[in-house]
């Protein structure tokens, strides 16, 4: 009995304790303790950041480039690259290595990433196909890579590789560049660390597929930008339904599975400045408390003088106050449930739509907006000191404006990539985590060429399409100029097929000329007639064919061969020791060579004993 009433005088004894607790902090948080925005950020960044110069951070990455570094290492090196006063957009670094479409694509693929993972797959080759197996070679990495940067410009990734690749109905660099039997093995066969050391490596880290290769890309997207001044932290969902020990389901995304990663952006132009794959509860381990903190201050690490936008998983009063000491403002949704919130702001009833509550401290700023009857959004932010309400009609509280315009970084970012994505169909999860790479970088090397040249393609909106389709040309250009033999493209194939068939049918009656075509025949003739009787040199004559194919291809033995301006592979060929006639008959005697179309038209060259030419447009 006397055990109960001294448990009963403790129970009251602790209650009464938590109800002055809650009166303190409601009186602490009331308008009386009210600071004005500059005392607070007087006092929160009076002391002067002293930082390294960004040229000496940056000589100091390239020196350990090619060393293997850890996280803890590409954090320290991202808070130097990020001091307080230095203009957003891309590094020196990133300026200085940029000359054209391909070397900015580069900066985050780099040579590095390319030997991991041109080690792994020769290493997956040999074994599978001992002596018989080639190998492949940073050309044939950059070639692959090229084919599918391609087929999300031509937004193909729900698309059966057989139909790119088929002659009548897909599209000829597809077949220039590789045979799809090349393509579906280099698919199988890539690999991103060596499988037999696979397992005791994967007991302490569910990511040991793409460790090696995940942490060399993420330690270069700080490098290469400087963010603005407004920061979006998020998840991202890359959508995957296969086998992965930390495939996640979000009832909210579009896709609901998939492999989930933290993301910090630019708020403006979404560049991924820092990602994080999350990969579960620990194995064998507790689920994770206070993740959304965690996360938070790993992905902003680095970060000075920014304001960080996130949702209310992420948001809390223990967050802003951790931030604040690096000198970072947060501006986020709260919920309901976080135990610093005072009751004043979760009460709904009897309150006009439209309304604003606030609480202040010394440091932060709390509102509660009624949107709709009995329904309220609450709001935390250090940024903001006053209660400043908007003269709309809604009346917004300007920290939800400031939300509002700011919270869409990482969403736009994963419109943006969606909408050009180079993902194909696999049941390999480290696939999908690297065609996400490759989506992220192509649109981070977008950002920084755009960005670095304001003037190219000045009004027009497709800007992002046109660069990777340069893009995806210049890194299959040298596969398609390696390549002993340049297939048949979709036109020369259909004219070969219409010629068999008039072989095979001889009693087929002949069809007459009309008045139209008679009239182009003569025309074709007084061109001809006209013609000067001194012929051009044969080089003058294959740099004019070659001139309307544009800048990407380069000379392979006796041809020039390239990319066309539609995207068909292009081949101008000198035959010594031949005349002028042999030209309409050199594409059934040669075999080997077949007509190369750029812009609907075939270039034939020949060249007479003389070393004189003449070329023939088919």
């Amino acid at each position: 009995m006397q055990l109960q009433i001294r448990h009963r005088a403790r129970k009251k004894k602790k209650k009464k304790k938590k109800k002055e607790k809650e009166k303190e902090t409601e009186v602490s948080m009331s308008h009386q303790a009210r600071f004005t925005r500059e005392q607070v950020l007087q006092q929160l960044f009076s002391q002067q950041q002293s930082s390294e110069p960004e040229e000496d951070a940056e000589e100091a990455y390239d020196r350990e480039e090619g060393c293997c570094s850890s996280s803890s290492a590409a954090a320290q090196s991202a808070a130097a690259a990020t001091p307080i006063g230095v203009p957003p957009g891309p590094t020196t670094h990133a300026t200085s290595r940029t000359h054209d479409v391909a070397s900015t694509f580069r900066l985050f693929v780099t040579p590095r990433v390319e030997n991991i993972i041109l080690e792994m797959t020769n290493l997956e080759g040999r074994r599978k196909y001992g002596d018989d197996w080639k190998g492949m070679d940073e050309t044939d990495l950059r070639a692959y890579v090229g084919l599918l940067i391609l087929a999300g410009v031509y937004r193909s990734r729900g698309e059966a590789a057989a139909s790119l690749w088929d002659a009548q109905s897909g599209r000829a660099i597809f077949r220039a560049t590789m045979p799809l039997k090349v393509f579906h093995t280099y698919s199988r066969l890539l690999r991103f660390d060596d499988r037999e050391t696979r397992r005791a490596r994967r007991a302490a880290d569910k990511l040991a597929a793409m460790r090696e290769v995940w942490d060399a890309w993420v330690a270069r997207l700080p490098r290469l930008y400087n963010p603005g001044p407004e920061v979006t932290v998020d998840e991202q969902l890359v959508p995957f339904r296969g086998r992965c020990p930390f495939r996640q389901y979000m009832p909210s995304k579009p896709a609901k599975y998939g492999i989930k990663s933290w993301v910090a952006c630019d708020a403006k132009s979404s560049y991924a400045w820092k990602m994080q794959v999350y990969t579960g509860k620990p194995i064998g381990g507790h689920p994770e408390r206070n993740q959304g903190l965690r996360v938070v201050l790993d992905v902003t690490e680095g970060l000075l003088g920014r304001n960080v936008t996130c949702n209310n998983y992420f948001t809390s009063y223990e967050l802003a106050r951790q931030l604040l000491e690096r000198k970072i403002t947060v501006v986020g949704t709260v919920r309901k449930n976080k135990p610093e919130l005072p009751t004043g702001l979760l009460a709904v009833k009897e309150r006009e739509v439209f309304s604003s509550r606030f609480a202040f401290t010394p440091t932060a700023t709390l509102v509660s907006y009624i949107p709709k009857k009995n329904k309220n959004v609450v709001l935390l932010s250090t940024r903001h000191a006053e209660a400043d309400v908007s003269d709309r009609e809604d009346r917004k509280p300007v920290i939800v404006l400031d939300y509002n315009r700011n919270k869409g970084g990482v969403d736009n970012l994963d419109k943006v990539i969606g909408t050009y994505s180079c993902r194909r169909m696999t049941a390999r999860w480290p696939l999908v985590v690297f065609h996400n790479i490759l989506d992220v970088s192509s649109y981070n090397a977008f950002v920084i060429w755009r960005e670095i040249n304001p003037d190219w393609m000045p009004g027009k909106r497709n800007k992002r399409r046109v660069f990777l389709e340069q893009l995806g040309k210049a890194l299959v250009t040298p596969f398609i100029a390696r390549r002993e033999r340049i297939p048949a493209v979709k036109a020369t194939a259909a004219r070969r097929a219409l010629d068999h068939d008039d072989d095979d049918d001889n009693a087929r009656p002949e069809r007459p000329a009309t008045p139209l075509a008679l009239q182009q025949q003569q025309q074709q003739q007084q061109q001809q007639q006209q013609q000067p009787e001194h012929p051009a040199s044969s080089l003058a004559l294959v740099a004019a064919a070659a001139a309307p194919l544009g800048a990407m291809g380069q000379w392979v033995r006796e041809e020039w061969r390239g990319v066309g301006a539609s995207g068909e592979a292009v081949a101008v060929r000198r035959y010594p020791g031949e005349s002028v006639g042999d030209a309409g008959s050199r594409e059934e005697k040669d075999k080997d060579f077949q007509g190369q179309v750029g812009r609907g038209f075939a270039v034939y060259m020949t060249k007479n004993r003389h070393d004189d030419a003449q070329g023939s447009a088919g």
